[in-house]
């Protein structure tokens, strides 16, 4: 699907800083500062329009959650939402970024958890490494969550799933735990939905990995 470009979606990122982080380089290292507290970092690659990061801003005061989008015409979508929402939300903050520079964005162990929600199954095989659960973006990750740090896989997109299995393994990951459906299965009742999750789950199941890096860096 073609994605419509909001010509103003910039200037409504610039006249939002209260939630939006411009300068993300800036805070590398300085993110727990910048929350005030020493609460733990959870970020989303590829938001959305934010139904999910906000609910968890919502449910877990006492975790710190940024939303990254790469596209500041999504970004835009979640803004408005949360400027609708009547409760103030100061552990969530919002930026425009490339997952590409996240290590220039996080120091080493900054992170303690990575969602990955429906990201981009780049169905052609020679658009693999595009697919952020390639070997492109696996030392990135690993380098920016903590020792303790998780990396959480959802997606409707039976390919994607299956090679993200594998690159995982092929990397040396640990498996915490791998459902073949969210939706009908017991033990994932506290499991907040996406927008194109609420859409697109009756046509099929939902894959859910966790995962985990293993060994030195």
């Amino acid at each position: 699907m073609r994605l419509r470009n909001n010509p103003k979606a910039n200037e409504i990122l610039e006249n939002h800083k209260e939630f939006v982080v411009l300068n993300t380089k800036d805070y590398k290292g300085k993110w727990h500062q910048l929350f005030a507290n020493d609460h733990p970092i959870f970020i989303e690659i590829g938001m959305g329009k934010g139904d999910f990061i906000i609910e968890n801003a919502k449910r877990y005061p006492d975790i710190n959650f940024i939303g990254i989008e790469k596209f500041p015409s999504v970004l835009v979508g979640a803004i408005k939402k949360l400027d609708e929402e009547p409760q103030v939300l100061p552990n969530l903050k919002l930026m425009k970024e490339d997952a590409l520079v996240l290590n220039d964005v996080f120091k080493e162990n900054e992170v303690s958890r990575i969602y990955l929600n429906f990201s981009d199954p780049w169905p052609k095989k020679k658009h693999a490494k595009r697919r952020l659960t390639s070997e492109v973006f696996l030392p990135i990750y690993q380098n920016i969550l903590n020792e303790d740090g998780e990396l959480i896989l959802k997606t409707d997109n039976r390919i994607l799933f299956e090679y993200s299995l594998i690159s995982f393994q092929h990397y040396g990951m640990d498996f915490v735990d791998v459902c073949l459906d969210l939706h009908h299965s017991e033990g994932y009742e506290d499991n907040i939905q996406t927008e194109y999750e609420r859409k697109f789950s009756p046509f099929g199941p939902i894959y859910r990995i966790v995962t985990a890096f293993k060994g030195e860096k």
